[in-house]
């Protein structure tokens, strides 16, 4: 994808700093002008040199360069249509979320005129610790600040976990599509609530009722709905999948996790989005009592029963509290048995639940696969069952989204 856009990459200190370099290097193939900077930290792990030569610029490392005329963390801002601030650390992040400008990357991503991009990479640990947790909820509030990332997988330590950065050619996109803005594609300035994957529900601190599901059919639609110019609020269950460029994701784990994410993100009057997708498979059940310790096996007696308590029907409750059509409603029904037997489970679901479209699908032929085979149902009736990759199929229910929207 070519372009001509300005972006500010600037690298902090971290191990993935190596990787700005093939980011820059992506950037400046598309076309665009890539304005460098760095902290004195992330010099420690990559030269300002090598940097320089990748975007044809000198590399900015101090406020205070007395060669430079004037606000050096100004200029920059007033250049950049995008500050990229990748690997973003967890003091990074930290400085950003608290306003600070106490360096020249903060400067110029407080000064920014327009979208901040933020790439985080730390350890697990690092990342999972509330104040971390807090620190990244309090940008994506702020709107102008894109996180992107991490994903799940092998960290300097030699560790793995929720932690990893992006790759270099997912920010890439992520960057590209901010520096095409919101302007193009058939659902632009449309919002969009996508859900995704599974729940758990604990039974002791070390077990859980859950299902099968991976999460790519939901996270296919919101990569593709991003991409077609919505705005992406991303509800994820516990799955490994890295959140695609432009979604913002919020995670859970249990349905009643889920039920609250789902509240926060359309608001008491429903008024927070325009469409919601239901694709996460939220578990029917949970043990009526979680145990505090983990429950031990005893030779000597059976099992204890485990009690089954109904979750909230988070569907049916957003139906039942929309007023018209707005916002449209798209649920999934997996289901087995044979085409006939999931088609006639989908039409009951669409007149139970009061939705708008239902993406049906057997179960065996969609949990964990690449691929998946769907037919969708409305009020005029169904449509054939088509098998494709995942990608496809998400532009397809989108298309009909797209109709339900006029």
């Amino acid at each position: 994808m070519n372009g001509s856009g300005v972006v500010a990459l600037a690298v902090t200190g971290s191990v993935a700093a190596y990787k700005a370099v093939e980011l820059a290097r992506l950037l400046v193939k598309s076309g665009h002008r890539v304005l460098p900077l760095m902290t004195s930290s992330a010099q420690r792990f990559v030269g300002p040199v090598t940097l320089s030569g990748i975007c044809g610029q000198p590399v900015a490392t101090d406020m205070w360069d007395p060669t430079y005329p004037g606000e050096l963390h100004v200029a920059i801002a007033d250049r950049a249509d995008v500050v990229a601030i990748m690997p973003a650390t967890a003091d990074v992040l930290a400085r950003l979320a608290q306003g600070r400008a106490d360096d020249l990357v903060t400067a110029t991503a407080l000064c920014a005129k327009g979208p901040v991009l933020v790439a985080p990479a730390m350890h697990p640990r690092m990342w999972s610790h509330p104040a971390t947790q807090a620190n990244v909820a309090a940008l994506e509030r702020l709107g102008r600040v894109r996180v992107v990332g991490p994903v799940v997988g092998p960290v300097a330590s030699g560790d793995v976990g929720m932690g990893r950065m992006e790759e270099p050619a997912a920010i890439a996109a992520a960057i590209e599509q901010l520096l095409r803005g919101k302007g193009s594609g058939d659902l632009a300035g449309k919002r969009m609530v996508v859900t995704a994957g599974p729940t758990f529900e604990p039974i002791d601190p070390v077990r859980f009722l859950g299902n099968r599901s991976s999460g790519k059919m939901g996270f296919a639609i919101a990569a593709r709905a991003a991409a077609r110019g919505a705005s992406v609020v991303l509800v994820a269950g516990p799955v490994a999948l890295a959140t695609p460029p432009g979604v913002e994701r919020r995670d859970v784990e249990t349905a009643e996790q889920m039920r609250a994410a789902l509240a926060n993100a359309l608001g008491p009057d429903m008024t927070g989005a325009d469409a919601l997708v239901m694709a996460a498979a939220v578990a029917d059940f949970r043990p009526r009592t979680a145990s505090p310790t983990k429950i031990k096996k005893d030779a000597a007696s059976e099992p204890p029963p485990i009690g089954l308590a109904r979750n909230p029907d988070l569907i049916a409750e957003i139906s039942a509290k929309r007023v018209g059509k707005a916002p449209v409603l798209v649920a999934f029904a997996l289901e087995t048995g044979d085409d006939a037997q999931v088609l006639g489970y989908a039409t009951k679901k669409l007149a139970q639940k009061k939705v708008d479209l239902i993406v049906a699908n057997a179960a065996h032929e969609s949990l964990g696969q690449a691929e998946n085979r769907v037919a969708l149902v409305d009020a005029a009736g169904a449509s054939p069952f088509v098998a494709a990759p995942k990608d496809a199929l998400a532009d397809r229910i989108l298309d009909r989204v797209v109709t339900l929207l006029v």
